[in-house]
């Protein structure tokens, strides 16, 4: 009686182990999951993020804008520099030109001296003729095209209606709304300053290419300007020898 009273108690105070798997998805002690800071974040983080790229895009526009328009205006200064220069060779060109024209005139009043040294000396003495080695050529004629495209250019310097730098306004006169009107509109500035840089561009090609016709024209006209010098040097001792034979008679 009494060994069946102390069995009844054991089995009564002894509790009850369970075990449980971890590994087990029907588990009931799972801990929810927690959400994920991206999803956690308030909605004016986003908003704030997307205003700074905006901010940051239109800043980055305005730069461009800037850097585009110093182009433009370096693009200008070097097409001032190559129109004077251009000046300078057409004033050149034409010095070369009116100095050859003298010469070829020296040439004609030297002809008549040689007849008439050829004329003169005693009844018997032989005939004289003056040595030549070869003909005067006289001046190169000008490009037309170059003269009257420096022409032009004389006369607007003269009446002061050059080329200036164009200036483009770093913001509109009507600001617009939002961030992206203000991007689209530098945008379009832009365009209008890489468009005139294009145009100069092609401008100062044709005048480096106008630079090179005339300058090669120049030396063309140099070498007969200086043969023909030679010739007239060459012609001009013979007549003088020929006057100290006459004197010395």
């Amino acid at each position: 009686m009494s060994v069946s009273m102390n069995m009844r108690q054991n089995s009564v105070s002894t509790p009850i182990r369970r075990t449980t798997n971890p590994f087990d998805s029907d588990s009931d002690s799972e801990v929810p999951s927690r959400p994920s800071r991206a999803q956690s974040a308030p909605t004016q983080h986003t908003n704030q993020s997307v205003q700074e790229l905006e901010d940051y895009t239109l800043r980055k526009a305005e730069e461009t804008s800037s850097k585009a328009n110093d182009c433009v205006r370096a693009a200008e200064a070097i097409r001032e520099d190559a129109t004077q220069i251009l000046l300078t060779l057409h004033r050149q060109g034409e010095q070369i030109t009116h100095t050859h024209r003298v010469a070829a005139d020296i040439e004609h009043d030297l002809t008549m001296s040689e007849k008439l040294l050829g004329s003169l000396g005693g009844l018997f003495s032989k005939t004289w003729r003056p040595k030549r080695n070869q003909h005067i050529k006289g001046p190169v004629s000008q490009n037309s095209s170059f003269k009257s495209t420096t022409n032009q250019m004389e006369q607007r310097q003269n009446l002061g209606i050059g080329s200036r730098p164009q200036q483009f306004p770093s913001s509109v006169h009507s600001a617009p709304a939002t961030a992206m009107n203000k991007i689209k509109a530098e945008k379009a500035r832009q365009d209008d300053a890489f468009a005139d840089l294009s145009n100069m561009l092609e401008n100062l090609k044709d005048m480096a290419l106008d630079m090179g016709t005339e300058i090669d024209r120049q030396n063309k006209s140099l070498d007969t300007f200086s043969d023909d010098v030679d010739e007239l040097n060459f012609r001009v001792k013979g007549a003088n020898q020929r006057g100290r034979r006459l004197l010395g008679k």
